[in-house]
């Protein structure tokens, strides 16, 4: 079974829903099962050199909305062991080069590795994850080849690319994330409890068992 998890770097429930598909893994076994993880850009329009996080979000939800939001998304990561720490936060990036780097994890066998690692930067630690050198750092913490990945940053390497797929997952008619998407044919939309994930997957694991069997 495929699993495709349709994020964004800066989506806070994309971080809840990573660690709740991460218990389901665990608590599934995760045998049969592929994942790999597709770029979604909440908004494309910010410059590549970001905006002030404040400003930002005061002007998409108002000042006092924007704390009740903040609240409640505390509240949902503390369920799963994170510290979001907004206060930390200074700059909302364009996030088309971190789409960039996981792509790339993704070819180093560490990309469900790096986006923890982005997610717990951004939100636990406040970094910027739209400057390059904090992105180099992820990918030496993840174990990637740094040279490599500072030469394909300084390029316009699979940039299209990234854009073409936040564009297929539109055209499948995602707008919201996370979604996670199943052998590209089933689709559900938001951060799922661990159990609900569990009985999708040894439903679909189950019928895909039966299709085999009866060929």
């Amino acid at each position: 079974m495929q699993l495709d998890v349709v994020s964004d770097t800066v989506c806070p429930w994309c971080y809840i829903g990573k660690k709740r598909l991460d218990q389901a893994l665990v608590m599934h076994g995760g045998e049969g099962i592929t994942l790999a993880w597709r770029p979604f850009q909440l908004d494309a329009s910010i410059p590549a050199e970001g905006v002030d996080r404040k400003a930002y979000m005061e002007k998409k939800f108002g000042a006092e909305r924007a704390k009740e939001v903040g609240n409640t998304i505390r509240e949902f990561g503390e369920a799963v062991c994170i510290d979001f720490r907004f206060d930390r936060i200074e700059r909302s990036p364009n996030t088309l080069d971190s789409h960039r780097l996981i792509r790339w994890a993704g070819t180093a066998g560490c990309q469900n590795e790096m986006v923890d690692i982005l997610f717990r930067r951004y939100f636990e630690d406040g970094e910027d994850i739209g400057l390059h050198e904090v992105l180099l750092d992820a990918a030496s913490e993840a174990g990637m080849d740094v040279d490599i990945v500072r030469d394909l940053l300084s390029k316009d390497a699979d940039k299209e690319l990234i854009r073409q797929e936040d564009a297929l997952a539109r055209q499948m008619g995602i707008q919201g994330v996370p979604s996670f998407v199943i052998n590209s044919q089933w689709v559900m939309v938001g951060a799922q409890e661990p159990e609900m994930l569990v009985r999708m997957f040894n439903k679909l694991l189950a019928k895909e068992a039966e299709a085999t069997a009866a060929q």
